[in-house]
């Protein structure tokens, strides 16, 4: 048996996601019918619902074999080399450089985007794995490997909430800069389906069993010769969704060879340049962010010339 005291970082969330991340090695199948057998129990009471949300300071007591306790991944700090633009008690806004995965991959990669996010914690005193029961500083947007630009990590759980609620409600507002091949249309809107395949995406203009809704603006801000750069405003965010939508439209991005573009850079020209906190309601701890606005500079834009 175990006794743990639920602590900030813990409440607010189900049970069951709770035990699941607490005991790692417990399969979900021995959880549901531990719960059934009143393996749980919150301040004295047995619970067979693993829906309820836990509270600070809630006592539980675990009545499962020793084994299925532990038995997680030991935190072993990285080096890191951030480039940080912003960071507070509860968020860091880093920017991510080309060629470095935000979490590990089927390549089992172990200098990652959050490694080092959570390494530079550690070193700081503001992150303590051994004092934490299920949470860890965690990002709450994604860039593909090869994309670079600004990513958000949480440093409590009550921020990571709010940050993935404002993000699915579209309350942060997220701009890229990309480079397109061709000339486009000055500015528009772009809607489509997207599929995800097994290692891209796919995008119709026709709905489809199992497609998503995508749609995006974007304004041409500057030509070359055979070039466009682009600011592009996602509107939903899916995964390589501004990479397949201007391929579909016959605008792949330079250097992103998997959607059709040029070898001609080593790397798709595209980069998460500006976040905009444009919250509409109540955000707690994070009221403090409301009408911020980051942005980096772009390298690849400063040899195109403005089409105003």
């Amino acid at each position: 048996m175990r006794e743990i005291t639920i602590n900030k970082n813990d409440c607010g969330q189900r049970l069951d996601k709770f035990l699941t991340k607490f005991m790692p090695l417990l399969p979900k199948s021995m959880l549901y019918k531990g719960l059934r057998k009143n393996c749980v129990r919150i301040n004295g009471k047995h619970v067979k619902d693993g829906g309820v949300f836990l509270n600070e300071g809630d006592i539980l007591k675990l009545y499962f074999n020793d084994e299925f306790f532990g038995g997680g991944k030991k935190f072993i700090p990285i080096s890191h080399r951030l480039d940080i633009v912003y960071e507070d008690e509860n968020l860091i806004i880093v920017n991510k450089p080309s060629g470095i995965s935000v979490h590990t991959d089927d390549k089992s990669e172990k200098r990652t985007l959050i490694a080092e996010i959570q390494s530079y914690l550690y070193e700081k005193g503001e992150y303590d794995p051994e004092s934490e029961q299920s949470f860890a500083p965690a990002l709450c947007n994604r860039l593909d490997k090869n994309t670079s630009g600004l990513i958000i990590a949480a440093k409590n759980a009550e921020a990571l909430r709010i940050i993935n609620e404002k993000i699915k409600n579209r309350e942060i507002r997220k701009f890229y800069l990309c480079v397109a091949e061709g000339h486009m249309k000055k500015s528009g809107t772009l809607s489509a389906y997207l599929t995800r395949l097994d290692k891209k995406v796919s995008v119709s203009d026709t709905p489809s069993d199992g497609a998503k809704p995508v749609k995006l603006k974007y304004t041409v801000i500057g030509e070359n010769e055979k070039h466009s750069l682009v600011e592009v405003e996602l509107l939903t965010g899916r995964t390589h969704q501004i990479r397949a939508q201007f391929a579909h439209i016959g605008h792949p991005l330079a250097g992103d060879v998997k959607y059709g573009g040029s070898r001609s850079h080593s790397y798709q020209e595209l980069i998460s340049r500006r976040l905009v906190f444009d919250f509409k309601s109540d955000a707690g701890i994070l009221n403090y962010m409301t009408g911020s606005d980051f942005s980096i500079p772009a390298e690849f834009s400063e040899t195109f010339s403005s089409t105003n």
